[in-house]
């Protein structure tokens, strides 16, 4: 089951560790982000300069010519020049904010574009106890919902505080050095926006974080869902389903809600306060206009200067919620990068261009808890040692969990062993790069995985030696003449998500295709026939071999009638290597390998004898799956 106690933690609002690291992903953009911050020290000048022409306008040219102190002509003139300066600062702070917006966008598409990239070359070069225990639907919320976090701090969150800082800073010095009592007046509502913005901060924080945990609910609960829709609808779980989604549905909804009531009351809040502020300038201003003691002018800039002053306030405390998700974002991120890539024990130093195709496995001790000395009840394989000599096709049996996929994993490195040595042509395989490594291995598993895109991609899986020509031949050598030839498209036909317009059966002749297509020195088939029907089956021993031919393979089956041609077979139970040989060798032992086989030979002979039946009453059933 999903931990979404990652999604629930709310984190610092501020932290100076990850801010560090996040803005060494602004380096490459290093003087965008300089000339960006250039444009917000004009942003605050700027705002300051309309209400103090206002007010200089006023004084200068508006009352004086009502007192007939200056000549009409003049004060025209006058009033068409501030109007003039007016507008040309609202041009220019127009063309600031276009600027620095647009840049501080591009800047973090960019990094956000390194960002995801990095994070997804992460993902790939993690080891596969990774993603055991990681499920699928957080990894995804990392590469698209907290980088978006991050995107609203590059594109809105820190351009638009800084510019309200500067705003607010500026506002204020003007306002104090004009008249200091006037200010006074101006910021005594100060406290009650104060007291409202930390309200507003906490209940947002709180409805955030809530939403947050929501979201990552209903996106697992869909992915499961629309995953396994199949067996939703086969075992008439659609009511229930439908119940389990509207009471997450329902959590999110009501947390939705209380953002939108914060939102609904902090915003007229503020706005009632810096209504009132303007009220009380007016009043206190107005009284001492009226006494001579302040000019006209100034009570209007004082005004105009309110009601700019506050609207930063509101700016600043929905700003200071996308910080907080950007810096939660921004931890869970960086905990991902930070996820160890496990040094083997070697340096790899050893090319593997050409192998001659031999494989050892020496006393090999394997757990999936990957300690060094695990509990005696986790060891996957215990002292596993076997021989393949190139060339050879070796058969791998046993009951479930007996350890057989294990041992594939361990010889591609998808997990590292904990005992003992896995050989390949007499060298350990930690010295070889692991890329090289898998490079030289086809490998044809028991659920067939295919890729969004064609036929062709699919079998060529980005290898551009292989060409188109190789491909159809590859798809009719496993016996998908016939599909491909009543496809319009024919390998350029499109592949829908994981195959799904495609048989079962279809998927696992496109991977056996795949891997011939490769030429892989070395072949490993996990269950590749389980999932076909008898006919199907024919045409793919017929491929095989081929496929087989001069290559080093090994075939992990539950059928044993498909492994009797084997050069030899293993045989294993609860983790150990109990019988190994020929087919008839090993019939001859009447051990583990002998009672599988009786098993299945009395199986094939009670669906026969249900199949005569069956043929007796008119219904057809047929000998084998």
């Amino acid at each position: 089951m999903s931990d979404f106690r990652e999604e629930e933690a709310l984190g610092k609002a501020y932290d100076a560790q990850l801010l560090r690291r996040l803005v060494t992903y602004l380096r490459p953009y290093k003087w965008s982000v300089v000339f960006a911050v250039v444009l917000t020290l004009l942003v605050g000048p700027l705002e300051v300069v309309g209400p103090y022409l206002f007010g200089f306008g006023i004084d200068k040219y508006i009352v004086p010519g009502a007192n007939q102190t200056m000549p009409r002509a003049a004060a025209l003139s006058g009033i068409g020049w501030v109007s003039f300066i007016y507008l040309s600062a609202l041009v220019l702070s127009f063309g600031v904010q276009f600027l620095q917006v647009r840049i501080m966008q591009n800047v973090g598409q960019q990094t956000l574009y390194d960002l995801r990239k990095e994070i997804f070359e992460r993902l790939q070069r993690l080891p596969m106890s990774f993603f055991d225990r990681s499920p699928v639907g957080r990894l995804v919320t990392r590469v698209t919902t907290d980088v978006d976090a991050l995107n609203d701090l590059f594109a809105s969150g820190i351009a638009a505080m800084a510019n309200d800082a500067i705003v607010l800073l500026c506002i204020g010095a003007v306002m104090i050095d004009m008249n200091w009592r006037l200010a006074l007046a101006t910021f005594s509502v100060l406290p009650l926006i104060l007291l409202a913005t930390w309200i507003f901060r906490d209940r947002v924080r709180d409805a955030n974080r809530r939403i947050r945990t929501a979201i990552a609910r209903i996106n697992a609960f869909l992915q499961e869902h629309v995953s396994g829709m199949s067996i939703v609808q086969l075992f008439n779980r659609e009511r229930k389903s439908s119940e389990q989604f509207a009471e997450l549905n329902r959590i999110h909804m009501e947390a939705y809600k209380d953002a939108i009531l914060a939102f609904a009351v902090f915003f007229p809040a503020v706005e009632l306060f810096s209504t009132a502020a303007i009220a009380i300038v007016f009043w206190y201003g107005g009284l001492r206009s009226i006494a001579g003691v302040v000019e006209v002018g100034v009570l209007v800039t004082f005004m105009q200067y309110a009601q700019r002053f506050f609207r930063p306030i509101q700016d600043l405390s929905e700003k200071f919620n996308i910080l907080q998700s950007a810096m939660a974002a921004c931890e869970r991120i960086f905990k991902l990068l930070d996820e160890p890539i496990p040094a083997p024990p070697l340096e790899p130093v050893l090319s593997l261009a050409n192998p001659r195709g031999e494989i050892e496995f020496r006393n090999v001790w394997f757990a999936y808890n990957g300690g060094p000395n695990p509990p005696d009840e986790d060891w996957v394989l215990r002292d596993v040692s076997f021989h393949i000599a190139p060339g050879q096709a070796l058969a791998i049996v046993g009951h479930t969990g007996a350890g057989k996929t294990t041992l594939i994993q361990l010889l591609l490195r998808f997990y590292d062993i904990q005992r003992g040595e896995i050989l390949l042509d007499g060298k350990n395989i930690l010295l070889y790069n692991v890329q090289d490594l898998r490079r030289q291995f086809g490998i044809v598993l028991q659920d067939p995985f295919l890729f969004t895109g064609t036929l062709e991609s699919n079998v060529r899986l980005g290898n551009e030696e292989i060409d188109r020509a190789a491909v159809e031949s590859a798809l009719r050598e496993v016996g998908l003449g016939p599909l491909i030839a009543s496809l319009p498209e024919g390998v350029a036909t499109s592949v829908s998500e994981r195959g799904a317009t495609f048989s079962v059966g279809q998927r696992q002749l496109i991977s056996f295709a795949r891997a011939l297509a490769h030429n892989p020195r070395f072949l490993i088939l996990d269950e590749a026939t389980s999932s076909v029907d008898t006919k199907t089956e024919v045409l793919i021993r017929e491929a095989l071999d081929r496929l087989l031919e001069g290559r080093t393979s090994l075939v992990i089956a539950h059928r044993l009638s498909t492994i009797q041609h084997a050069d030899r077979i293993l045989v294993f139970h609860k983790g150990k290597l109990r019988e190994q040989g020929s087919h008839q060798q090993l019939l001859a032992v009447r051990g583990i390998y002998y009672r599988l086989y009786q098993l299945q030979y009395k199986d094939q002979e009670l669906r026969v004898s249900f199949g005569s039946q069956g043929s007796e009453t008119g219904t057809t059933i047929p000998a084998d799956d």
